[in-house]
This record gives structure tokens, C-alpha cells and sequence, in this order.
């Protein structure tokens, strides 16, 4: 069997890591082999926002996205597969990307979890001052 033409395209955002595939179909999406509704535990909004993209340019009926997404926590995960959204739309139609880019998914959010030091409870927070 032939494989199907796809773009690809990757996204992060703190520790997740999204690789989305665009096919030629009817606006499925699956994420890591389940519907996108039941793999976001029905929460519509997520789905939505990985919807955005493809709303923006109107092609939600054209394609069929599967998605591979692993590492972090689901808010995480949702910027990292709307961003991969974003990148393999714009493999694909590289007249989109101002579009894209004026939307702001063209963009990695470049926040981490800031690492814990030595000597603190956290990253920042110092045990209480005492004066006497």
C-alpha cells in the first residue's frame, strides 16, 4: 500500500513536543491514535483552540490531522499541536503565513519552567527571614 502525501510539521511549548501530519480528508483529527474530543477529555475549548488555525484559513473540511504529541501537561500540549498546525499549513501554503503570523501562531512561546537552586525551596522562594 502507498503511503498517503502529508505535510508535516512540528511544535513545542514548555516540556511538550507536538508532530502533526495534514492529509488531503474531511477535518478529522487525531491525537496519539484517539479523537481529539476524547483524547482532550471533552474539554471543547482545547479543541478549539487546536482548531484555530485552520479556521483562520478556512480549511477545516479540507484536511484530516493526525497528531503525535508527548511530554507536559495538556494546556501545554494544545499550544505545542497548534503550533505544529500552524507550521505544516504554512509547508503547505507558503501565501498563508502573514496571515499566520498576524494571528500569532506562527510564534513558539519561548516560557520554561525555571530550574530549582540550591539553597531554596524553589526556583526563587528562600525560607523565612528571621531576626532574632
Amino acid at each position: 500500500m502507498p503511503a498517503a502525501k502529508y505535510t508535516y510539521g512540528l511544535g513545542r511549548r514548555k516540556a511538550a513536543t507536538a508532530r502533526a501530519r495534514l492529509y488531503k480528508g474531511k477535518g478529522n483529527i487525531t491525537i496519539n491514535d484517539k479523537p481529539a474530543l476524547e483524547y482532550l477529555s471533552g474539554n471543547k475549548t482545547y479543541l478549539a483552540e487546536i482548531t484555530d488555525p485552520l479556521a483562520l484559513t478556512q480549511k477545516q473540511k479540507e484536511y484530516d490531522i493526525t497528531i503525535r504529541v508527548s511530554g507536559g501537561g495538556l494546556a501545554g500540549q494544545v499550544d505545542a499541536i497548534k503550533l505544529a498546525i500552524s507550521k505544516a499549513l504554512q509547508t503547505e501554503f507558503p501565501d498563508l503565513r502573514p496571515v499566520l503570523k498576524k494571528a500569532g501562531f506562527v510564534k513558539r512561546d519561548p516560557r520554561e519552567k525555571e530550574r530549582k537552586k540550591y539553597g531554596l525551596r524553589s526556583a526563587r522562594k528562600k525560607e523565612q527571614f528571621s531576626k532574632r
